[in-house]
């Protein structure tokens, strides 16, 4: 997912100081592009976000939940009695700043393993880099199938687009009883086009049919025209796997023409707190798949959002309960690891079994997926509202 999974007016994060005083800013790790300075002793993991870019709110929630991962592990004694430092590198919102800063990660900072980035990708790109370096990388929250595969160095701890895809398709199919489909994504991105193909295929396994698909270009604003032909094909649904930037102006524009937020279901990029401060009440009653959400009836959750309320005195998205599940993960197996270094972590990483995280009980599987529970989220009153679980693990 990308950032998955408006924040089109968003500050720039680049020059963030993570040790700076203010209560909303992360308080651990080093500042992106700041050169390491490792106490005695101190474990060094780097770690590539937006930080700055189109997706800096999918980058500032992914740093959040890291830092609180983080603190704990450090208030606790850390791991093998070493304190643990991350840091933060920016990517700007682009692969090629993500290939920039991995390189930057190994070669200048020394870091023993890596985590990031949140959109496929820049996961896709950094990935390439970590995997010929031997550095395990954790992703939070990319979902494309690709990221993983082939790349015995490369994990992640949230589910894929095929695992999603399938689910929102029988959600859909076997959960609404919509048959006839409306298909909207962005096709010239990894996340939103996988996604659709991956939704399409299993639709019509499922004996429903895609009555109409427009794939739209990346930096679109109007998309009156898009919504004018997929109504006249008369969908029951519109299944629209995009990100949160761009769902605002299509929820505007279809509250224009008179289609309800309950024509719509979308993927994981849809949430971000900015979705609500947009397009709320346009989407009132829509419903998207994701990995998590902050009212999900389980104790680790409850434990993980109590704490990051606490912490940054707002509910978490699943970008920073993915990013808290994926630094916990690492945490855990570093302890697990035969020695603090690339290939003893990432061999534990490999074995890691029913880890209990806030997204819900995490195992790594052969192909270094994460086999984990998969959520349905509705938009009502304004929030994000927990619906249902699909393939569940409860902690």
């Amino acid at each position: 997912m990308k950032s998955r999974r408006s924040i089109l007016g968003a500050l720039a994060l680049g020059a963030l100081l993570v040790g700076c005083s203010k209560s909303s800013a992360p308080q651990q790790g080093a500042a992106p592009g700041a050169s390491a300075a490792p106490a005695a002793g101190e474990v060094l993991v780097g770690a590539y976000f937006s930080l700055s870019g189109e997706e800096t709110q999918f980058g500032k929630d992914s740093q959040e939940g890291i830092v609180l991962a983080t603190d704990e592990l450090n208030a606790g004694g850390g791991v093998k009695g070493r304190k643990v430092k991350v840091i933060f590198e920016d990517t700007k919102s682009t692969p090629q700043e993500a290939t920039n800063k991995v390189r930057q990660l190994i070669d200048r900072s020394k870091v023993v393993a890596l985590l990031g980035e949140v959109a496929s990708s820049r996961s896709l790109a950094g990935g390439l880099i970590a995997n010929a370096a031997k550095i395990p990388m954790i992703s939070p929250s990319s979902t494309n199938v690709e990221v993983t595969r082939g790349r015995e160095f490369v994990f992640r701890v949230c589910f894929t687009d095929d695992a999603q895809g399938v689910a929102a398709a029988e959600f859909v199919t076997k959960k609404l009883g919509k048959k006839k489909v409306g298909l909207l994504y962005l096709a010239q991105d990894t996340y939103s086009s996988g996604l659709a193909k991956t939704f399409s295929e299993a639709v019509k396994k499922l004996g429903g049919e895609i009555v109409v698909e427009k794939g739209y270009q990346k930096g679109e604003k109007n998309f009156r025209t898009h919504l004018d032909q997929l109504m006249a094909a008369k969908p029951e649904i519109i299944f629209v796997p995009n990100y949160y930037t761009d769902m605002v102006p299509i929820a505007q524009q279809a509250k224009e023409k008179n289609i309800p937020g309950s024509m719509f279901v979308g993927g994981d990029g849809w949430d971000s707190e900015d979705l609500l401060k947009g397009a709320a009440t346009e989407l009132e009653g829509a419903y998207f798949t994701n990995h998590y959400a902050p009212d999900v009836p389980w104790e680790n959750s409850k434990r993980f959002v109590a704490a990051y309320h606490a912490r940054w005195k707002r509910e978490p998205s699943s970008l920073a309960a993915q990013a808290y599940d994926s630094a916990k993960l690492l945490f855990d197996a570093m302890g697990r690891a035969k020695a603090i270094e690339p290939l003893a972590i990432r061999d534990a990483i490999a074995a890691t079994k029913g880890f209990s995280g806030a997204t819900g009980t995490i195992s790594i599987d052969k192909d270094r997926n994460a086999d984990k529970p998969l959520v349905v989220v509705q938009i009502k009153g304004g929030k994000f509202v927990y619906h249902s679980t699909v393939n569940e693990k409860q902690p």
